[in-house]
């Protein structure tokens, strides 16, 4: 049995339950519907303690199977909308799957010859129960991975080892700019469904400034978002009409300057950037306002242990994942069980911060050059909204390091302000890590998970 009740269970426990919702773009869930009814309707028996593919095309359909699913189906392996067709028959095999879970049939899906169990749009009763519950398995696919992904597999006990009871007051409005699919989303949709509140998602495909205005309409009091995400929020009119309580930003390094920025746009907000990754799960949260985090967090008990190790990052606790899927995967602990992030710190005074991924190093000459380090000087400049640095390969050095800058508003003298980018950069930062060449941009490409898209030159 698991260690913490069924989302559905969760739910059913649940007082002042008629009030809660999940809202989409394309629709909405009754918290109190999801507690008594089910979207598989005649398909609960063929669904029961099997591995589930769940492939959807929305993201509401993916929060009612959710619900659904947790202690009906013995693994759910949980398809991120970007996968493409042609990984899906490999994941499918090597996370055993049985039946297919999906909102919409598609050609990749009928090939797979397993059986459907199509999510309807709508909840029926749910008669009653068959058996006991069962411990599933939540495989989710990592991400930043370059041909098949890996897949990981959590218990429901670990991806909820962060969320901790929530105090009395108004039952909050979450609303996050992650996919629920991925880690991060899914983090958010499980503190809705587990605390007192109710969820605004977004879909893919619809614009920020619509979204925004959804969040505002439902009067959101806690939104999550990476860097990328807050910075676009920043430059949107439509961002002025939410008053957010509570703003957290993961999924990439928080440099100070939109720490700063949101904190003089929402000042009545608690602003925190959380550490946390698919396999190593959630590390920890800094609520001070300031970039890092206190490296008297590396000495202090709890529930997550954490050291560096070669400058990068490893954490040990329940929250991390078990292992990766596939009988010749690797390990994804060490023997002492701590999982090694990729992220690398270096400490600053009483602080460490945050320099990059290991696989993201410029070569400049020989020297390691962070494209995050760089980016985090040229975004402290007022004019600068936003930032991507890169490599661009040169026959003398390997690299160079240019960078494209989305600014606030259009620049009097083009010319004179890329000078003042450059001076800051060499004031700041050793003389090779300065940027060659400056390209003011319109906007900056994000992943599907809300990140920088960076790309070799």
């Amino acid at each position: 049995m698991p260690t913490r009740e069924t989302l559905r269970a969760s739910l059913g426990a649940s007082p002042r339950l008629r009030e809660r919702w999940i809202w989409a773009a394309d629709g909405h869930i009754a918290l109190a519907e999801a507690a008594a009814g089910t979207r598989f309707p005649g398909q609960r028996a063929t669904l029961r303690d099997r591995s589930v593919l769940l492939r959807t095309q929305s993201m509401l359909a993916a929060a009612a199977a959710l619900i659904d699913l947790d202690g009906l189906a013995r693994r759910i392996v949980i398809c991120p909308p970007d996968l493409d067709d042609e990984h899906m028959a490999g994941a499918a095999a090597a996370a055993g799957v049985e039946v297919v879970a999906f909102d919409a049939l598609t050609p990749a899906i009928a090939s797979l010859g397993l059986t459907l169990a199509p999510i309807s749009d709508r909840y029926a009763p749910l008669a009653d129960e068959i058996g006991d519950a069962v411990a599933s398995e939540w495989v989710m696919f990592t991400s930043g991975t370059t041909g098949p992904p890996k897949m990981v597999v959590h218990s429901l006990d670990g991806l909820t080892g962060a969320i901790k009871p929530e105090a009395n007051g108004p039952a909050p409005v979450w609303g996050t700019f992650y996919d629920i699919r991925r880690y991060g989303g899914l983090q958010i949709l499980l503190r809705a469904i587990l605390g007192r509140g109710s969820l605004v998602l977004t879909e893919p495909s619809e614009a920020l400034g619509d979204f925004l205005a959804r969040l505002a309409v439902r009067g959101v009091t806690h939104l999550t978002g990476t860097p990328s995400h807050w910075r676009r929020v920043l430059m949107s009119p439509e961002g002025r009409a939410i008053a957010p309580d509570y703003v957290r930003l993961s999924g990439e390094i928080a440099d100070q300057a939109v720490l700063d920025a949101l904190k003089a746009r929402f000042p009545r907000a608690k602003i925190g950037h959380a550490y946390a990754s698919t396999e190593a799960g959630v590390g920890f949260e800094v609520n001070d306002g300031r970039e890092g985090f206190p490296a008297s967090l590396l000495d202090q008990p709890g529930e997550v242990e954490m050291r560096i190790v070669d400058g990068a990052l490893q954490l040990r606790s329940r929250r991390t994942a078990t292992r990766y899927v596939g009988d010749a995967a690797p390990a994804l602990a060490d023997a002492d069980g701590f999982v090694d992030t990729g992220d690398m710190i270096e400490r600053r005074g009483d602080r460490f911060h945050f320099t990059g991924r290991r696989g993201g190093v410029i070569n400049v000459g020989g020297l390691k050059v962070h494209p995050e380090e760089i980016e985090a000087v040229i975004n402290r400049h007022p004019a600068v909204q936003a930032t991507l640095v890169r490599g661009r390969r040169s026959p003398i050095t390997g690299a160079i390091i240019v960078a494209d800058v989305v600014l606030g508003a259009p620049a009097n003298d083009e010319a004179a302000l890329k000078a003042e980018i450059v001076s800051a950069c060499r004031r700041d930062l050793a003389p090779y890590k300065a940027p060659t060449s400056i390209r003011f941009v319109a906007s900056l490409a994000m992943t599907a998970g809300g990140k920088l898209e960076r790309k070799g030159a």
